[in-house]
C-alpha cells in the first residue's frame, strides 16, 4: 500500500482482521471477493505499514498506525475477479455469480453439473464441491449461458459454453464447496486430525486460543464448526494431541467463532510458526450408512418394496463397508400392529437374519442399524428402510387366475343364456298377441 508517498507491505496487528483487510482490499481494487488472506514470510525483514485492529474507518489508509518495528511476514491476499459465491454461511458457499463487462450476474441452474462446480470451487481455492442445487430468489438469474466445463479448467469463464439465452427453470445455482478442510488419520472422513489446504498446501490446524490459554472450550467450538461444514453431524469429542515433532501449521483464531458459522472466516494463518500439537476431532456421523438386502439375491435393495414367496425361506442381510472391526447389527421390524428387534454380531461386516417360512405376519418395514464402540464412544448408523410383502407362489397365482377366468366365463355364459331366454319369451308373447288380434278380426 502507498502511504505518505511510500509503497510498503501491509502487516495486520490482529490476525483475526486478515480476512477483513483482504475483503476491503479486493473491493477497493474491484477484484471480486477475497478468497484467502495468509501471512507469508519476508526475508530479509523490512518496514511495513501496520493496520490497527481497532480501526472503524471504511478505508485502509485511515487505519494505518505508526510502528517502526520491521516485519518478517506480510499479508498475502488472493481475490477472485470473475467468480464469487454470495449470501452463504461462509466464503465457500452461496449463490454463484460471474463478472462480465464489469457487471456481476447470477448463474442459471439449468445444465450446471459437477464438472462446472469443481472448476468454481478450485478457482475460489475452496477445495471440492460438496453440494449444489437450483434455488429461487427475488429475481431471475441474469446469466443464462450454459457452462460446458470438463473439470480441468483453471476458471469458470475459461470453460466452453452454449449459445442458450433463456433459463427455463428460472432458478439460480447455489453451491457449497468443502472449503479445503479434512479430517485424516482414521478410517472415517468424520474423525481424525484437522487439516486445511491453503495455496495448494495441506497442514494441521492448531487453535491459538488453546495454545496460549489451554482453553478447551474454544477447541470444542472449532470442532463443532468442522463437523457442521463437513456434514458429519455434531461433535462427539475434540482434543489437542502431541504429534512428537514440530511441523508447520495453520493457526485458527477460535475466539472469533462467537457469531461466525465459518472456519474460513477465522483463519489467522502464518508461515512462521511450527508446533508439535494438532487438533483431533470426532464427529457423530463417523460410520457410513449400512446396506440392507433380501435373499435369494444379496444385491443392495434399490426399491422400497420387496416381494418374497409365501411359505419359502428368506433372509434379510445387513452389511456395511469395512471401517472398524466388530460391532453388531440390529434389525428393526415394524408393522401396523407390532414392532420387533433382532440383534446379531457382525461377521466380516455382515449379519444374516434367517426366516424359515414367509407368512403374512412378516409383512412390514425392515431397517438395519449398525452399532459400534470405537474411540471409547458408542456410534450407530441406520440403513434405508424396505417394505417386505409375502406373495403367493407362481403356481398358486396361475390356479387363481384360471379359476377367475372360469368364473368369468361362467358368468358370461349364464348372462347370455338368461338374455337369450328372455328374448325368446318376448318374441313368443309377441306372436301370441298377433294371433289373438287376427282371430278377433275374423
Amino acid at each position: 500500500m502507498k502511504h505518505d508517498g511510500v509503497w510498503r507491505a501491509i502487516k495486520v496487528q490482529n490476525p483475526d482482521w486478515n480476512l477483513k483487510v483482504a475483503t476491503m482490499t479486493c473491493r477497493r481494487l474491484n477484484c471480486g471477493p477475497a478468497v484467502s488472506a495468509v501471512n507469508r514470510p519476508k526475508y530479509p525483514q523490512e518496514d511495513a505499514w501496520w493496520i490497527g485492529s481497532s480501526c472503524r474507518h471504511s478505508t485502509l489508509k485511515q487505519c494505518v498506525t505508526v510502528n517502526h518495528q520491521q516485519i518478517s511476514d506480510s499479508l498475502d491476499v488472493t481475490c477472485s475477479d470473475s467468480v464469487r459465491l454470495m449470501g452463504g454461511s461462509h466464503l465457500c458457499s452461496g449463490r454463484l455469480q460471474v463478472k462480465w463487462n464489469q457487471v456481476w450476474s447470477s448463474v442459471c441452474s439449468d445444465g450446471f453439473d459437477l464438472q462446472d462446480a469443481e472448476v468454481v470451487c478450485r478457482e475460489l481455492g475452496c477445495g471440492s464441491p460438496s453440494g449444489f442445487k437450483g434455488k429461487l430468489y427475488g429475481e431471475a438469474p441474469e446469466w443464462n449461458t450454459e457452462f460446458l466445463c470438463g473439470g480441468h479448467e483453471s476458471g469458470l469463464l475459461h470453460c466452453d459454453h452454449s449459445d442458450r439465452d433463456t433459463c427455463s427453470p428460472g432458478t439460480t445455482i447455489t453451491l457449497t464447496c468443502s472449503g479445503a478442510m479434512r479430517l485424516v488419520g482414521t478410517n472415517s472422513t468424520c474423525a481424525g486430525e484437522l487439516q486445511m489446504k491453503v495455496h495448494a498446501e495441506w497442514r494441521p490446524v492448531v487453535d491459538e486460543d488453546w495454545y496460549q490459554n489451554r482453553d478447551q472450550n474454544w477447541t470444542s467450538v472449532v470442532a463443532a464448526v468442522v463437523c457442521s461444514q463437513l456434514k458429519c453431524g455434531s461433535v462427539v469429542a475434540s482434543d489437542v494431541e502431541d504429534f512428537g515433532s514440530k511441523r508447520p501449521v495453520w493457526w485458527i483464531e477460535s475466539s472469533c467463532f462467537q457469531s461466525a458459522a465459518s472456519l474460513q472466516n477465522c483463519l489467522g494463518l502464518t508461515d512462521v510458526y511450527q508446533t508439535i500439537y494438532s487438533l483431533q476431532v470426532i464427529c457423530s456421523d463417523l460410520l457410513v450408512q449400512p446396506n440392507i438386502s433380501v435373499s435369494p439375491s444379496h444385491d443392495e435393495v434399490q426399491q422400497q418394496k420387496v416381494k418374497v414367496v409365501m411359505g419359502s425361506n428368506f433372509s434379510i442381510i445387513c452389511s456395511t463397508r469395512p471401517q472398524y472391526p466388530g460391532g453388531s447389527f440390529q434389525l428393526v421390524f415394524t408393522s401396523s400392529s407390532t414392532t420387533f428387534n433382532y440383534v446379531l454380531p457382525t461377521v466380516t461386516h455382515w449379519a444374516v437374519f434367517l426366516f424359515p417360512a414367509a407368512e403374512d405376519l412378516h409383512r412390514g418395514t425392515y431397517t438395519c442399524i449398525y452399532h459400534l464402540n470405537v474411540f471409547s464412544y458408542n456410534f450407530s448408523s441406520t440403513s434405508q428402510s424396505i417394505y417386505l410383502i409375502p406373495s403367493a407362489p407362481l403356481m398358486d397365482l396361475i390356479i387363481r387366475l384360471v379359476v377367475h377366468l372360469l368364473v368369468m366365463v361362467l358368468l358370461i355364459t349364464v348372462t347370455c343364456f338368461y338374455f337369450k331366454k328372455k328374448t325368446l319369451s318376448v318374441e313368443t308373447r309377441s306372436r301370441n298377441e298377433e294371433t289373438n288380434v287376427l282371430t278377433d278380426l275374423q
